[in-house]
């Protein structure tokens, strides 16, 4: 997923999605917000797609949350079949990329700007999905893809 257009980066939690965009130029990322998630309803798949349609994206960077030693957990098979969905929701493409420590990153980033984190969950989970983002931009301008491609789910 080379960055011609602006990527939508999902950070799924159990509780918030945290949401960035990138530039078209594939440069810079901003944080946009975030999906609050209700306990026991369905994933929101086309509340995603909404707020990517409405930004101008071109493809999907979902976080994969991996376990601290790489593995698979019960979360990550939760968001692959989320992703898997929402790639056969839609024609864009749709990538997992490795997250693991991108809210300690962005904690540790508000807190280096002298912020406090405290009551600011949602823009924690927010720049999560920033700081995800920018690692695949900063791949990608060295040629490199992070992740892996998603095909899409038979519903």
């Amino acid at each position: 997923m080379a960055p011609a257009g602006r990527l939508f980066a999902v950070d799924w939690g159990d509780k918030r999605i945290g949401l960035a965009i990138s530039d078209e130029l594939g440069m810079l990322a901003s944080p946009v917000g975030i999906i609050t998630r209700r306990a026991g309803k369905r994933p929101p798949i086309a509340e995603l797609m909404r707020h990517a349609d409405a930004l101008g994206a071109t493809g999907y960077v979902v976080g994969l949350p991996l376990d601290p030693a790489g593995a698979e957990t019960d979360r990550t098979r939760e968001v692959r079949d989320v992703a898997a969905k929402l790639a056969a929701r839609q024609s864009l493409p749709v990538r997992l990329v490795d997250e693991r420590f991108t809210t300690s990153a962005a904690l540790r980033s508000i807190k280096d700007q002298g912020g406090s984190t405290r009551g600011r969950k949602g823009d924690v989970d927010a720049l999560a999905a920033c700081v995800l983002l920018e690692s695949v931009l900063r791949a990608a301008s060295q040629g490199v893809e992070l992740g892996e491609p998603v095909v899409a789910a038979v519903e």
